[in-house]
């Protein structure tokens, strides 16, 4: 890519999201949110290869419809309060309107079609940053806008989100469309808890980026896109093919580790709140998660399963060590005895 391009998309993505949360205003917010958009399609199309061209158009199309909605979602409430603060949202049609285009933004179920398949046209790169960096705009909107958003609204887009999170990554072989499906469930955990305990929603959020993060990264260093492949990775780095593991444990959420901090503290919340049977249900559907996780795990780590397909043997041969990988595997891993801290300081 060109130097001069390349400059001015990375500045775009950065700049984009940053306008949005800073952003007081509807009509910036939008801008935020569009800049945003506009600086990631060359970066998902520019392989040239018909399935990055095909997710770069899908991805416009979804983030297009979703701006358009909190567009009008704003004129209604400028129309009906006369001022365009983001914080005073006062009209019920309007904050539905928004909460289906956050949902749309975010690949939040049952809006959540687009995501996979984006993810599984373009580069694991690419992939990395619109599974984190991507979410950070519309999630601070849902935010400042907590106070009048509809709880049971919420609270079933998290259901929804939980359950087609965990359910439809069951049968997956591509790691990219397993990931994408595992950031549509972690965002139904921080849609759930949002109108209950918004900095709860953000400890979750910081989790989920450090954890996916470092799964990214570490697929990319392993040069790896299907689970089949995932099977001779043990040759490149052992080392790394452990931590690998205990990443994925901590993405499921499985004790000491540092994802199960925020779906501990959750539920939790959700008991204090006397809301039960939706605790019970979180809890339940985060085993359908766990199931996949596991899988890439056993198949990376354990045991060859039976095929008939040969595989190139892949000769462990010297990579490049990435240093910040050890400082956001140990995040991933080892953050759950300092939760008070992390508490006091969101």
């Amino acid at each position: 890519m060109n130097p001069y391009a390349n400059t001015i998309i990375t500045t775009s993505l950065i700049m984009g999201p940053l306008l949005t949360i800073s952003s007081n205003h509807w009509i910036l917010a939008w801008t935020g949110l569009e800049i945003s958009t506009l600086a990631v399609i060359p970066l998902i199309a520019k392989q040239h290869h018909p399935r990055a061209i095909e997710a770069a158009i899908k991805y416009f199309l979804t983030q297009a419809t979703a701006s358009t909605l909190i567009l009008f979602s704003s004129i209604i409430n400028a129309w009906t309060l006369g001022q365009w603060s983001i914080t005073q949202m006062s009209n019920n049609i309007s904050c539905t309107i928004l909460t289906t285009a956050l949902a749309i933004k975010l690949g939040l179920a049952p809006f959540h079609f687009w995501l996979p398949e984006v993810l599984q046209g373009t580069t694991t790169t690419t992939a990395l940053i619109l599974t984190t960096w991507q979410k950070l705009a519309p999630l601070s909107l849902l935010m400042m806008t907590a106070q009048s958003m509809n709880t049971p609204l919420m609270l079933t887009l998290g259901l929804t989100s939980t359950i087609i999170g965990g359910w439809s990554g069951l049968n997956q072989t591509q790691l990219r469309k397993i990931m994408a499906f595992s950031s549509i469930a972690h965002l139904g955990w921080m849609i759930t808890i949002l109108t209950l305990s918004p900095k709860l929603t953000l400890l979750t959020f910081y989790t989920y980026i450090t954890m996916t993060s470092t799964m990214f990264l570490m697929i990319k260093l392993l040069e790896t896109n299907k689970i089949s492949v995932m099977m001779t990775s043990w040759t490149k780095l052992p080392t790394l093919n452990t931590m690998m593991m205990l990443t994925l444990m901590s993405l499921a959420g499985l004790p000491p580790l540092t994802g199960f901090m925020p779906k501990w503290l959750i539920i939790q919340e959700l008991t204090k709140q006397h809301m039960l049977i939706i605790a019970t249900m979180m809890a339940l559907l985060s085993l359908l998660s766990l199931f996949f996780y596991l899988r890439i795990s056993y198949y990376t780590t354990i045991t060859l399963p039976p095929n008939s397909t040969n595989y190139l043997q892949q000769w462990r041969h010297k990579i490049n060590q990435k240093h910040y990988l050890a400082l956001m595997t140990t995040l991933s891993i080892s953050l759950l005895p300092i939760t008070p801290t992390l508490l006091t300081a969101i």
